[in-house]
């Protein structure tokens, strides 16, 4: 591995617990991460490199290359876990030069996906940011969010946090076939309204809509729909991102799985985005639907924990 964030590997192995999946335990250097300008959030904790969602179209897919690896396969399957992340983060945390700066998780990982029943490493970084009362956010597709209730309900009393889940259909065939290894949209949902129920204010990101795919008559809807009667506080649609070393897994997928979709995918997105005039057509399909429910909950883009500036770029996250 070439990143300078880790001191070193302490073991690589697979695991008949997760047939198919390497881990590879790293002790990193540091966890918080600093973000770029044009990003919604100023800082980033992942616990994991890859992710075994396997999301067609993830956003993170082109960072496993940094560690030597490739963007398809082995980002699903060689999953890099840095196992002292929660001690790590306790220390920079308590550093005179922290600020208390508001921290964004589930962007460039799922914090919540299979490992993470294994290495619990969620638990600890909601523990030391919950003695800090540091705020925080949860972006996740992962149900598993629910063990650690506990946890984000003391967090909700000292401090503002939120959550939100990436649900960009309700339609079970093209989640198989787009997102294999995460929950059901279903059980999404629910868990939710859990959060909700248990004062964890928690939105839905309708994300990624994919053109062709999940924007069909009703699909959206039922999304809005599903969202509204979860209690979700808000519900945020993003169109499809392409970017170089995601187009790159995602076209040869869509050949294989949606022949008829290449040539119209290939005109719209000449760049990694679609023209502005199809995203703003989607957030008015889902204020006509809000709107048509009753429900005016927010449908502006989702800003995890957004400090300094009120940037709003319309950015895919890491979906993952």
């Amino acid at each position: 591995m070439t990143e300078q964030m880790f001191e070193h590997a302490r073991r690589t192995f697979d695991t008949p617990e997760f047939r198919g999946i390497t881990c590879t335990e790293v002790e990193a250097r540091s966890v918080i991460n600093k973000v770029p300008g044009g990003m919604p959030f100023d800082r980033t904790i992942n616990p994991y490199r890859g992710c075994t969602h396997a999301c067609v179209y993830c956003f993170a897919r082109p960072t496993h290359t940094y560690l030597d690896m490739d963007a398809g396969r082995d980002f699903e399957t060689k999953i890099v876990v840095k196992v002292n992340a929660p001690e790590v983060l306790a220390r920079e945390l308590a550093s005179r030069r922290w600020k208390g700066e508001p921290i964004a998780m589930g962007t460039g990982t799922g914090p919540y996906q299979r490992v993470e029943g294994r290495y619990r490493l969620m638990r600890g970084i909601l523990s030391a940011l919950i003695a800090r009362r540091n705020p925080f956010s949860i972006l996740t597709k992962g149900t598993l969010i629910l063990r650690d209730i506990d946890l984000l309900t003391e967090a909700a009393s000292v401090a503002t946090i939120s959550a939100a889940f990436s649900i960009g259909t309700m339609d079970e065939d093209v989640w198989r076939k787009t997102e294999p290894g995460t929950p059901s949209p279903r059980a999404r949902m629910d868990a939710v309204r859990s959060l909700n129920e248990a004062g964890i204010p928690t939105g839905v990101l309708i994300a990624p809509v994919l053109p062709g795919i999940s924007d069909g008559p009703g699909q959206v809807e039922r999304v809005v729909e599903a969202a509204v009667a979860a209690g979700a506080t808000h519900a945020s649609p993003i169109l499809l991102h392409l970017r170089p070393g995601v187009r790159e897994e995602f076209l040869p997928w869509l050949e294989a799985n949606r022949p008829d979709l290449v040539a119209r995918y290939r005109s719209l997105y000449r760049s990694a985005y679609a023209p502005a005039a199809g995203r703003g057509k989607l957030s008015r399909r889902v204020e006509k639907t809000l709107t048509g429910i009753g429900h005016p909950i927010p449908v502006s883009g989702f800003h995890p924990m957004r400090t300094t500036a009120e940037r709003q770029p319309e950015e895919q996250l890491r979906l993952c």
